[in-house]
Parts: C-alpha cells; structure tokens; sequence
C-alpha cells in the first residue's frame, strides 16, 4: 500500500474534528494518558504506529492492558473506509482480552489482577426497549457505540481499538474471560463467536436439524463449532475442494462444493437453516434455494457492495432471508461462560504487530486458518 503525506478525505469518510451528535456526559475526564497503538490515517495509508490518548478511569471505568487482540474483516473495511463511515485516525480491533490493571470506585464485578475482555460496542444509551432486552447491539436511541471510530457517549471523544497497549471501558461493556482456555484462541469470540453463537441461538439451532454453513473462514469456523455442539448436523458449503478435512475437523458432518452444479443440484431444499459467513460477494440466491420449506438463511457476513435476491426465490417455499448483527451484552457472557464449559475457541494464528498489513493481505486472499490475532506484547 502506498503512503499520502496528506492524504485527500473521499465522500464519506470523516475527521476526528467532524461536528456529532451531542451525548449526554456522566462526568468529565480529568486526565489523559498517551497509549502506544497501531492505526491507518486514511484510506490509501498502511497501518502504522502512533500514539492515541486514553482517559484515566472514571468512576465506572475498567482499565485493561490489552495482551490480545484479534484481526477481524471489519477491520479491513474500516481502516480502508470502505463502509463509508470511518473517522481518521483509526485504530482498530474489537476482539480484545486482556488483563485488568485499574478499576473506578463504582466498578463492581471487577478487580485489579483479572482477566477480562472488550467486544464490537464499548457504548449504548440504557434506556430503549433494546437495551433494556440485553439487546445493545440494536439500540435504538442513538445506536450502539463502537470500540472504534465512534463517538463515546461519555466523553464525546473518538473511540479507539485494541492495536493499542491498553483500553479504558464502562464497566457495563467489559466481560469475564476464563483462565482455563488460551487467551489468544479466546480473543476472536469477542466477534466471530457471539456473532455466530447469537442467531444461532436466535433461531434455536439444534438437534435434528439441518445446517448449512456457507464460508470456512473467521466467522464460519466458529459456525461449525457451534453448530455441531448444539447438536446440528453441520454440513460446510465451499467453493474450496482443500476445506473439507479442516471442516470435518472442525466438527462437520457433510461437506459440498458449491462450483459442483450436481452437488448444489442435490441440496435444493435441503436445509432447515443456512448460515452464510461470507463477506465478499456472491449469490445469495444459490443458497436460499437450498432451504426447505420455512427455512432460514442466516447472513452474518457483510459485503461492500450491494446484494441481488429473487423474490421468487423466497416465495417458492415460504423461506425466509434474515441478517444478524454481533450479540448483546448477557448473550456475549453467555457465550464466553458457554465456550469455557466446552472448551470452545478460535483456531488462530498469532503475529506480532508489525505484521498486521501483511495479515489483512493475506486474510483478503482467505490465506489464515482461521483467525489471525496480535500478541499485543510485540508492540512495546
């Protein structure tokens, strides 16, 4: 990638200085502390060191010293902007672990010494119906505040990622982490487990069905793990010949490939629930065809560009199309608590941080079995 000493802002892309919406402030900050992090400055730009600002702990506040991070699609979308809503500078990383190092005077279910974990949303205004559900994710006054490039109802500051050496978070969006699993396999179910767990668990996905997962990658490996352990018969949709033995690794029972038209032929109608992982794109319809009557096509994977769907394709068996965001805060500790019962993580491979251009490279090219994440020590 090449570097813009000053980079020109495309149509969408915004300035950490860009007038927001005003949020309601519990209490000012009175301090900042200078953290060591890794981010982009623009589009065009490699991720590359910098120094972001943290605010000391509030009253309600939960420090962390970060020693994971995991390296999720979104990333790429966002530090590239291709989502058209990323605010420069941008650090990102949203499946962060790591280990409690200050706590404020308000804070209850933590102590210094303990590991814990910050997810998708580091914010939500706590008062509509979703957020009084456990459905943060889906907030409807204001929406959900991202761990990065969003604007903290707190502080009405820039939010900022976990490529960074510590994160400051309201107590209300930091969880328990295990210390009976490896942190670094922990670290990707921040995202790519509860948002597989979560509309699995919506649609109640177990025994005696029947489960497409479309894509073996960061979010559709975590499908076939979750899927078989609620007791589904996982049968993996690839275009790759070469996944199917890390697939029924992973716990599928059945496996077709998709550029096969006589084996896509042979699932029409095959499916009770289909869960597509891809963030690339490709034909919805293909799949959707594979339900059965009242089937459900599952899409957690989020393409750039727009999708095509026949209506007819939907009407021919009552199927239905639906899209799930990440879970909410109860259903992301559920998750965590569910997967240190069962030993459930992410199959990783770890990189220190000056790798992470080569990483979101080689993870566009689906050259990462199946998640890469950061051993944040490599950025002292």
């Amino acid at each position: 990638m090449k570097t813009q000493k000053k980079p020109s802002r495309p149509a969408g892309a915004k300035k950490a200085t860009d007038k927001a919406t005003p949020r309601p402030r519990s209490e000012a900050p009175t301090q900042k502390r200078a953290t060591p992090a890794y981010g982009a400055q623009s589009p065009d730009t490699s991720l590359a060191p910098l120094q972001i600002q943290r605010r000391a702990p509030l009253a309600e506040d939960v420090q962390l010293e970060i020693l994971y991070c995991g390296v999720c699609h979104s990333d790429v979308h966002m530090a590239r902007n291709e989502w058209r809503q990323t605010i420069y500078p941008v650090v990102p990383g949203h499946e962060i672990v790591g280990r409690v190092t200050a706590v404020g005077n308000k804070v209850r279910n933590f102590k210094v010494g303990d590991l814990a974990g910050v997810g998708v949303m580091v914010g939500s205004c706590g008062h509509c119906p979703n957020c009084r559900k456990g459905l943060q994710q889906y907030c409807t006054d204001g929406g959900m505040v991202g761990t990065y490039s969003a604007r903290d109802r707190i502080t009405g500051e820039i939010t900022q990622g976990g490529y960074s050496k510590q994160i400051v978070t309201h107590q209300d969006f930091v969880f328990r982490i295990s210390d009976k699993l490896p942190l670094s396999g922990v670290a990707p179910l921040l995202c790519a487990g509860v948002t597989t767990y979560s509309p699995l668990r919506h649609w109640k996905v177990g025994k005696g069905h029947k489960l497409g997962v479309v894509g073996l990658g960061g979010l559709g490996h975590m499908a076939v793990k979750f899927g078989a352990s609620f007791g589904a018969e996982v049968t993996m949709l690839s275009t790759s010949p070469d996944k199917e033995k890390d697939a029924r690794r992973l716990g599928a029972q059945k496996f077709a490939l998709t550029s096969d038209p006589a084996q896509v032929k042979k699932l029409a109608g095959y499916f009770d629930f289909i869960i597509d992982t891809v963030s690339a794109k490709h034909d919805y319809n293909q799949y959707i065809a594979m339900l059965a009557t009242d089937g459900v096509m599952m899409c957690v994977g989020a393409p750039p560009t727009p999708a095509e769907v026949q209506i007819f394709t939907l009407m021919g068996g009552r199927r239905s199309l639906a899209a799930s965001g990440i879970g909410g805060v109860p259903e992301t500790q559920e998750m965590l608590d569910y997967c240190a019962k069962r030993g459930i993580t992410s199959d990783v491979e770890v990189i220190d941080i000056a790798s992470i251009n080569t990483a979101y490279e080689r993870m566009l090219k689906s050259d990462v079995r199946y998640r890469f994440v950061i051993d944040m020590a490599s950025l002292a």
